[in-house]
């Protein structure tokens, strides 16, 4: 099993900044993508940022310029440094973690608010 703890959420102005998060913990396998979603009410989640485990990152159109997916030496914490945040950008934050051995893992963390005021 694999557990996923977010943080980092928050109320922030707009043009501020936020960084989330998200520590993986259990029987992660070292070859796995973890991601970022988000979920605005009465809207589907949608991906904002992925990372995997070589080191290459990709982005929503949305976001791209002002947000970064990284990760942590160990790669079991993912973090996304949120810049120049917009009132759009309000939305639950949820990490994501999936690898592929024998079939398919995908994993999901409980989900952190973040806010922006205009």
């Amino acid at each position: 099993q694999v557990q996923l703890v977010e943080s980092g959420g928050g109320l922030v102005q707009a043009g501020g900044s936020l960084t989330l998060s998200c520590t993986a913990s259990g029987n992660v396998f070292v070859i796995n993508t973890m991601a970022w979603y988000r979920q605005a009410p009465g809207r589907q989640r949608e991906l904002v940022a992925t990372s995997n485990d070589a080191g290459a990152t990709t982005y929503a159109d949305s976001v791209k310029g002002r947000f970064a997916i990284s990760r942590d030496h160990a790669k079991t914490t993912l973090y996304l440094h949120m810049n120049n945040l917009k009132p759009e950008d309000s939305a639950v934050y949820y990490c994501n973690l999936a690898f592929t051995l024998s079939r398919p893992y995908a994993y999901w963390g409980q989900g952190t608010q973040v806010t922006v005021s205009s």
